[in-house]
């Protein structure tokens, strides 16, 4: 089990966790559901590989294999999250209940907000705006078993 008081450092991520994740579109009524994991690897240069995969089931019954990818690393006081393509996402504190900064993505507007307050469970919750998309997008992690 993973414990950490305060301000949580990029170790405290590393390794395996399970994902679960509710959506709400509150325009197309096109909700889902999504179950999988979550693997934070440490890179040479003392950042994170964030690997998440799962499978995406929509309220009409349709299954998707979904799949992430994104780099986090250390920047003083916090945690820079970038696409895997090195562009940059987001930043946030991660400690206690703290919002991300905001994501612009042509008309888009992506806003987080983390939850470490439960820590080593901890939660992101994304609201996505913009004129074709609204919705709600709750992700809850937890420690994965020891194999």
């Amino acid at each position: 089990m993973r414990v950490t008081a305060g301000l949580l450092g990029l170790s405290d991520f590393e390794g395996q966790w399970t994902l679960n994740r509710q959506i709400k579109d509150h325009l197309g009524q096109m909700n889902g559901a999504m179950v999988g994991s979550v693997t934070f690897t440490a890179r040479a240069d003392g950042a994170l590989d964030y690997r998440e995969e799962g499978t995406l089931t929509l309220a009409d019954g349709s299954t998707f294999a979904a799949r992430r990818f994104y780099r986090w690393c250390s920047d003083g006081a916090g945690i820079a999250v970038f696409f895997d393509d090195g562009g940059p996402f987001h930043h946030f504190r991660p400690q206690g209940v703290t919002d991300g900064t905001t994501h612009l993505c042509g008309a888009d507007t992506y806003q987080v907000a983390y939850d470490f307050s439960n820590w080593p469970r901890w939660s992101a919750t994304w609201q996505v705006t913009g004129p074709r998309k609204r919705y709600t997008s709750m992700s809850l992690f937890v420690p994965a078993p020891l194999a």
